[in-house]
């Protein structure tokens, strides 16, 4: 019997809730070990051997260590082809070529400005640190400007990188999640036809269902 992976980091990260969706998609079977971030647990030296920088997720698969969100994903889908959603990194060069633009749109232009909302909206105010409302106006324009080419792309296309979901709608899941229910912005993504579509569509998905149970299990962020 394969022995478990491991992803090293608290649910409510969405770094961490990245791999996480990433696997249940996959149906690769994971063990989710928690570090008291609060206590320094991801400073530790042990936890420095597998994710050198002290962040989270770590991800070990036997031998093997990882770390950064969108890496390990590739790397699973990569690794466990057969298992799960067997599309969900795409099948041939130009599905994956496609996958990955959107997967690098994501991470440059739609993770950058939702980050800062977050982190401004929700967190902030929870960490007592004065909000910025020049940084909050600035980062909504700047996420506007990102949805905007993501409606036009979704009136060609079910999904970002084409008719299936795919790894490139799975790795926005978790800073729409939170600027949806953890902002007073969500309308920034369900005001728009084709935008609210598709977030309704791929947010209602058992795998990413099962990580907001997982979230739900733990303190609020």
């Amino acid at each position: 019997m394969a022995t478990p992976v491991k992803v090293y980091g608290p649910p409510l990260s969405t770094a961490v809730c990245r791999v996480i969706a990433c696997l249940l998609e996959k149906d690769v079977e994971f063990q989710l070990i928690s570090l008291n971030m609060a206590k320094g647990d991801h400073k530790k030296p042990d936890f420095l051997k597998i994710q050198p920088f002290g962040q989270v997720p770590a991800f070990q698969d036997e031998k093997i260590s990882l770390f950064e969100s969108r890496a390990i994903c590739r790397y699973v889908c990569e690794n466990y082809p057969e298992k799960g959603n067997k599309g969900l990194f795409g099948t041939n060069p130009l599905a994956k070529a496609s996958i990955d633009q959107w997967l690098e749109a994501e991470g440059q232009s739609f993770n950058p400005p939702s980050s800062a909302l977050v982190f401004q909206i929700a967190l902030a105010p929870r960490m007592n640190i004065k909000q910025d409302e020049v940084v909050i106006k600035q980062n909504e324009e700047k996420l506007a400007k990102v949805l905007d080419v993501y409606e036009k792309r979704l009136v060609e296309s079910r999904f970002l990188a084409g008719d299936e979901f795919s790894l490139a709608d799975l790795s926005h899941l978790p800073n729409a999640h939170y600027l949806v229910n953890a902002t007073e912005r969500g309308e920034i993504l369900t005001s728009r036809d084709n935008v609210g579509r598709w977030w309704g569509e791929i947010s209602n998905r058992d795998s990413w269902k099962k990580v907001v149970d997982m979230q739900k299990q733990q303190h609020s962020p």
